[in-house]
């Protein structure tokens, strides 16, 4: 029996989706469990998969956005009575996407016919008398006068109007600018071109076609979108302010070294365990604003952001702050991979509490990450340099790295912040003390 294909619901808090690209036509048969189109919502992009075996008799929607639960295809046998379920459809606001129809064509109005029967020009010997006397083919002069005869007025004005459009220049640089095909028009000078001036258009018109540029346009796609929104949205809702601190990071590279035999720990699953202790420290800065109330949590769920193709994904590691640094390693490595092979779901990007943004690896010294919302803050992490610093009166060189914290002015003040990056230094330094 033919029914809908639906939207479907892939959260809790997903109200539409977008369909990106049908992976089926009309006419094409669909086994359950086949993928038959892609769906982005504001967070991830899905494959659909057939719940059943059929036709694809009718897309509703080619693309777009859609409400879930909303109809966008139907699916029955191919000789299936569908026409019931069209009606339906048509109801619903689900109808076909159809080709709009050309553009009717500008109807053309005849201009004004200057030249009479058998090729005369409708013009009194006066005014044939000033064009001649102007150079100009009287012909090509637009008519105003009764029947489109050409006035006098007609004929100056022309004149005027072709003067204005040649550019003065000297004898030398019209030659040459006949010689090259130049129209001096082109040539965008105040005063009188020169030989020069042509010949400086013409090595310039030659190195762009030599160069070719080009500009290509493609639209944003879904998740683009929602980060181009979501950004913005971030920079006018918080009151930011950035922190800055470097840190020795010593002893945090001695822990991954004793620790390699063991397991492939890296410096982020070293700092989301950190934080996991510091933000039940500092509550304020593993909060979040609702309405007009502060809220503030017993647990810390961590995003890690992930960087994708088209765009930048956060997976969450919920409860950090149960979890040893084994079990944080190994759930960071699984959420990056569902990230990169998009099979994440829903609840494993949603109810972060604060956000952790890793770019240390392609070098960079300092930045300002801006706050995922509804978060309060997020903590970017930068390269690990040598630098020579002193110690005890002697110079020795460190692995440094620059700590960037982004803070919402509207929950956290200046001094708590200072004190929650202070408390972070620490703990680096000093990663022992995660033991007391």
């Amino acid at each position: 029996m033919a029914k809908f294909l639906v939207m479907p619901k892939l959260g809790l808090t997903m109200t539409e989706g977008n369909i990106a690209n049908w992976r089926k036509a009309e006419g094409d048969s669909v086994a359950m469990g086949e993928i038959i189109f892609d769906v982005e919502t504001d967070k991830i992009t899905k494959e659909f998969e057939s719940p059943g075996e059929g036709v694809i008799r009718k897309i509703l929607v080619e693309e777009g956005t859609v409400e879930v639960l909303k109809p966008i295809a139907i699916i029955g046998k191919a000789d299936e009575d569908i026409s019931a379920l069209l009606a339906e459809a048509d109801k619903a606001g689900a109808s076909p996407t159809a080709e709009k129809p050309a553009a009717e064509a500008p109807k053309l109005t005849a201009a004004p016919i200057q030249p009479a029967a058998g090729g005369r020009v409708k013009a009194s010997a006066r005014t044939k008398k000033i064009a001649a006397e102007l150079n100009i083919d009287i012909s090509q002069v637009p008519g105003t006068g009764p029947d489109g005869a050409i006035t006098e007025k007609d004929v100056t004005a022309f004149a005027e109007k072709a003067q204005t459009a040649q550019p003065k220049m000297s004898p030398t640089a019209g030659v040459i600018a006949a010689g090259l095909g130049i129209d001096p028009g082109q040539i965008n000078k105040d005063g009188r071109i020169m030989k020069a001036d042509v010949l400086a258009f013409k090595q310039n018109a030659d190195f762009l076609k030599f160069a070719d540029p080009q500009d290509s346009t493609k639209p944003m796609s879904a998740m683009r979108k929602i980060i181009a929104s979501r950004m913005s949205a971030s920079q006018e809702t918080s009151a930011t302010v950035n922190y800055n601190q470097r840190v020795d990071t010593t002893a945090m590279k001695q822990l991954r070294e004793e620790l390699k035999s063991t397991a492939k720990i890296t410096y982020t699953d070293i700092l989301v365990k950190i934080l996991s202790r510091a933000l039940l420290e500092f509550p304020l800065l593993n909060s979040s604003i609702v309405g007009t109330d502060i809220v503030t949590r017993n647990y810390v769920n961590i995003g890690v952001a992930v960087a994708l193709p088209d765009g930048l994904i956060v997976p969450v590691v919920k409860f950090a702050n149960k979890k040893d640094l084994g079990a944080i390693s190994s759930e960071i490595k699984s959420l990056a991979e569902k990230a990169r092979t998009n099979e994440l779901e829903t609840d494993e990007i949603t109810g972060g509490t604060f956000t952790i943004t890793n770019i240390g690896m392609f070098g960079m010294e300092s930045f300002t990450p801006i706050i995922n919302q509804p978060e309060v803050a997020i903590l970017g992490i930068n390269t690990i340099m040598d630098t020579p610093m002193v110690v005890d009166g002697q110079v020795v060189i460190k692995p440094m790295m620059n700590l960037s914290l982004t803070a919402d002015h509207r929950v956290v003040d200046g001094s708590v912040a200072a004190q929650f990056v202070a408390r972070l230094k620490e703990l680096i330094e000093k990663p022992g003390l995660l033991l007391l």
